[in-house]
């Protein structure tokens, strides 16, 4: 594998706008370089006959079934609102009608 060079680690620090140390970047030099070495161990592991997958073993929703419950009226609700217009709540325009 290749080794990410000090310089390739402070180019992408500058593209991400980090600050980055001198030791920083041998530290990171390193994580990187394991980092895509774990990357290209997973590439050699796929093999054509293996699906694609989004999880190691199979995923089913779980839903509850809705219930009624008691809740606010309109009138309660809109009673604590700071404004309220024909039953809805009144809130500031934040965008304005094009001519």
């Amino acid at each position: 594998m290749s080794k990410i060079s000090r310089d390739e680690v402070a180019h992408l620090a500058g593209l991400a706008r980090l600050a980055v140390t001198e030791d920083e970047l041998n530290t990171f030099a390193g994580q990187l370089d394991q980092i895509l070495d774990a990357v290209a161990k997973v590439g050699e592991v796929a093999a054509d006959d293996i699906p694609p997958t989004s999880h190691a073993v199979p995923v089913t929703n779980v839903f509850r079934e809705d219930e009624v419950r008691p809740c606010l009226s309109r009138e309660q609700v809109l009673a604590g609102a700071p404004a309220a217009e024909e039953d809805r709540f009144r809130v500031p325009r934040i965008l304005t009608e094009e001519a």
